[in-house]
C-alpha cells in the first residue's frame, strides 16, 4: 500500500521514504531537479498517490514509496572518516563500513567532522532524520572533551553563559568535570545545535586546545557499551522506542487481538443412558 496520503507535502513523502533527508530534498526542488506530472515541483506542492514523479527525469515506480521497515544503526565514528558519500581528496566515508539497507539509503543523523569520533545514528526514515536534526526539537549531543590548557570557574561561568562566535552566540547547556590531571583532563558538555565545530569553537574561544572529542550520546541515545570503534549495531527497541517519543513519532503497536475462549464443558452422558449401559 503507498505511503502517500492525500495532498501530502512532496519533500515529507520523499524523506519519508528513505530518498533522501528533507532538507536534501528542498535543495533538490529548489534546484529544479525534481518534476511532478512533468512539472518542475516547488516548494510547498503536495503530490497524490497517483502522481508521476520524477527526480531528475527518472520516474519514481509506486514501491519505492511503499512503507518501509525502518532501520537504525548505531556506528562509532573513528577519527579519520569523513560523513559523505564521496569525498574529493579520497578519504575513507563512513559509508564505506556500513551494510545495505533493505530499502532506501542511509541518512546520517547530524555529522561528526573528520578529527571527531563517537556515536554516529543512520536510519533509512527520512522524517525521523529531519526531526532529529531540527532545532525546534531540542535534540541534546553530549561530547567528552579533552582540554588542553588551564580552566577555572570563571572561563566555565562564560562557556555556560554564552560565547559569541563567528556565527553569533553559543553556549554549553551544563559542563561536567570528568577528571584527570594537567593535559589530559577531560569534561562532558551538552549542546543543543548542531552548529559546525560548534564544541571546538567554543572551548578555543577561551584561549584553551581540544586534544581530542568524542560524542557519547545523541538524545536519549548513548554510545553502546562493548561497540569497538569503526563497528555498528542496530539499534535496541527500547532506543529506538525513546528516540522516536523524543521527536513525537513513537506509534506504540497495536494490542494484541485475542482469541475466543473455547467451550471446555464436558458433555456429560444422561443418567438414563448410563444406567442401562452397567
Amino acid at each position: 500500500m503507498s505511503r502517500i496520503i492525500l495532498g501530502e507535502r512532496l519533500q515529507k513523502v520523499l524523506a519519508r521514504a528513505g530518498i533522501g533527508s528533507r532538507r536534501e530534498i528542498e535543495m533538490w526542488i529548489r534546484a529544479g531537479r525534481i518534476h511532478i506530472n512533468r512539472q518542475i515541483a516547488t516548494l510547498g506542492d503536495r503530490v497524490n498517490p497517483q502522481d508521476d514523479i520524477r527526480i531528475d527525469g527518472r520516474k519514481l515506480r509506486t514501491n519505492v514509496l511503499e512503507i518501509p521497515a525502518r532501520q537504525i544503526l548505531c556506528y562509532y565514528k573513528p577519527v579519520g572518516e569523513v560523513c559523505t558519500r564521496r569525498d574529493p581528496e579520497g578519504r575513507p566515508t563512513i559509508f564505506d563500513k556500513l551494510p545495505r539497507p533493505k530499502q532506501g539509503r542511509w541518512i546520517n543523523i547530524g555529522r561528526l567532522d573528520f578529527n571527531t569520533a563517537g556515536l554516529l545514528l543512520l536510519t533509512t526514515d527520512g522524517e525521523l532524520a529531519h526531526r532529529l536534526m531540527h532545532p525546534s526539537y531540542v535534540i541534546e549531543r553530549e561530547y567528552a572533551v579533552r582540554i588542553l590548557g588551564t580552566v577555572d570557574e570563571a572561563m566555565l561561568a562564560r562557556l555556560k553563559t554564552g560565547v559569541m562566535l563567528e556565527d553569533g552566540e553559543a553556549h554549553f547547556l551544563n559542563i561536567f568535570d570528568a577528571g584527570g590531571d594537567g593535559a589530559n583532563h577531560w569534561y562532558h558538555v551538552t549542546v543543543t545545535e548542531g552548529r559546525k565545530h560548534e564544541v571546538r569553537r567554543l572551548w578555543e574561544s577561551q584561549g584553551v586546545i581540544v586534544s581530542r572529542l568524542l560524542r557519547i550520546r545523541y538524545g536519549p541515545v548513548v554510545l553502546p557499551k562493548g561497540l569497538h570503534m569503526g563497528k555498528f549495531v542496530d539499534l535496541s527497541p527500547a532506543d529506538e522506542e525513546a528516540l522516536l517519543n523524543a521527536v513525537g513519532l513513537y506509534q506504540p503497536p497495536p494490542p494484541p487481538i485475542s482469541k475466543p475462549t473455547p467451550n471446555l464443558r464436558k458433555r456429560t452422558m444422561p443418567y438414563n443412558k448410563f444406567k442401562r449401559g452397567i
